[in-house]
């Protein structure tokens, strides 16, 4: 049955592979964090065929996110608000599941990234004792790393994208790699404005970071079709989906002239199909997610991205 599905909804060829940061990926597609949280469904990801999916975000303790409901569509719109709030098994159930999947399943050629974050009742000084007890716990079982310091969704946290803050978590990273060497990642909000996406910039390149993925969602709720009530009983939270497009794409273009094409970028937000996958790798990314449009679009959304279709 694995391989009937693979067959049906996984893209199959050579020369959608890309090699970066000494890993391959199979092709360009990647799924966001907040889908899989735990590692529980990677397999199930894997015959559809992303090319590398973030699990988390994972968190040292286990806790149990904001109060339900908190995700919500906006059909009209083709998005999502979302405020789950880290919600995860903690980063020791999780590091034992990836143990599992890379032993049972030694042939995946899907590569996984750990999306790091902290635990709500942590306080900011203290952030980066969370980042790092994630990065020991998941280091052996990953591919790659991305610091998420950009949810809406956690009190606080998006303050660590600030200069100071963000160097002492970023570089207490960076100076724990171990051998073999793990990519790291900067996961950023679209609300920065543009001197905090300069200072985000510029200490990126200096810590030699290894890319940045543009960008987590946004609060911003303009020119949507959903009603203001509509909007006013959601509330608070996280907006992704087509209405994000404009915005990510812009920010991706921003961060590769700035940095004239010297900092590698993971584009997410408003990715529907194969004409917006071009455009943010025209803007600049080198490998795009996709998220809100998984839910939109159902499973085959890889394959038609990779085939250049649309629905």
């Amino acid at each position: 049955m694995r391989r009937v599905l693979a067959r049906v909804f996984s893209p199959r060829s050579n020369k959608l592979s890309f090699e970066r940061w000494g890993l391959r990926f199979r092709n360009r597609v990647g799924l966001g964090a907040g889908f899989d949280k735990n590692a529980r469904y990677l397999r199930e990801l894997d015959v559809l065929g992303f090319g590398f999916v973030e699990i988390g975000t994972i968190t040292p303790l286990p806790q149990a996110g904001n109060p339900r409901p908190r995700l919500f569509r906006l059909p009209q719109d083709r998005a999502l608000i979302n405020r789950m709030g880290f919600n995860n098994d903690g980063a020791e159930a999780v590091a034992e599941r990836l143990r599992m999947f890379r032993e049972k399943f030694r042939d995946s050629e899907m590569l996984i990234g750990g999306n790091i974050g902290k635990n709500k009742g942590t306080p900011n000084e203290y952030a980066w004792r969370d980042y790092r007890a994630c990065f020991e716990a998941l280091h052996p079982f990953v591919d790659f790393f991305v610091v998420n310091v950009s949810s809406p969704n956690t009190p606080g946290l998006r303050d660590l994208q600030e200069k100071d803050s963000l160097r002492q978590i970023l570089a207490r990273l960076i100076m724990g790699k171990e051998h073999p060497k793990r990519p790291l990642f900067l996961k950023i909000a679209p609300d920065l404005t543009e001197p905090q996406l300069d200072d985000v910039i510029t200490l990126s390149m200096d810590l030699g970071l290894d890319g940045i993925v543009a960008t987590n969602t946004t609060t911003g709720r303009e020119g949507l079709k959903t009603s203001v009530k509509k909007l006013q009983q959601i509330g608070s939270g996280g907006l992704s989906g087509r209405p994000l497009r404009p915005l990510s794409t812009q920010i991706v273009k921003y961060i590769h002239e700035k940095t004239a094409g010297q900092m590698p970028i993971i584009a997410s937000g408003g990715i529907f199909h194969a004409r917006d996958a071009r455009e943010k790798l025209e803007a600049g990314a080198s490998l795009i997610e996709v998220w809100t449009a998984f839910i939109y679009e159902g499973p085959s959304i890889v394959k038609r991205i990779c085939s250049g279709k649309s629905r």
